[in-house]
């Protein structure tokens, strides 16, 4: 049912963690599932994201889109993690199964809520960005972890 790639990062998670003072955090769920996503940035002075760490609440495929996300956007210019799509998570863990890939959409949606408090912290503008959505509020999220 999963793939190799898939239960490697689930089994073994990349980047777990959070990061103190992160240059930007994020926090995205989707109440359907009960997923909850947490991500960490920490970005230097050429928008070059140095360090990311995540927490997940949910099941083995929001870890496993969480590491790989992590993974993805590390060594990263904040325009190029921008780019970074949910398709682009799937794609580099062989796959997911078709219930499942809303994992990959929350991974994604983390990353721009992390890079979103980055720019508002910062005052700049990331081309293509738009301020996240998210169906849980910050109290859950802290109830939650």
């Amino acid at each position: 049912m999963y793939t190799e790639k898939v239960m490697d990062h689930f089994e073994h998670p990349r980047n777990v963690g959070e990061i103190e003072n992160a240059s930007g955090m994020g926090t995205v769920g989707n109440a359907k599932c009960g997923d909850i996503m947490r991500m960490y940035l920490d970005i230097d002075e050429n928008q070059v994201i140095q360090d990311v760490k995540f927490k997940t609440f949910g099941c083995g495929a929001a870890v496993a889109t969480s590491s790989m996300a992590t993974e993805l956007v590390k060594g990263k210019t904040v325009q190029e993690a921008m780019e970074i799509t949910n398709q682009a998570v799937c794609e580099a863990l062989d796959g997911l199964p078709p219930v499942k890939v809303h994992c990959s959409l929350l991974a994604e949606e983390a990353i721009h809520a992390a890079l979103w408090d980055y720019a508002n912290k910062n005052g700049i503008k990331i081309d293509g960005l738009k301020k996240p959505k998210s169906d849980i509020g910050e109290e859950e999220v802290e109830e939650e972890y």
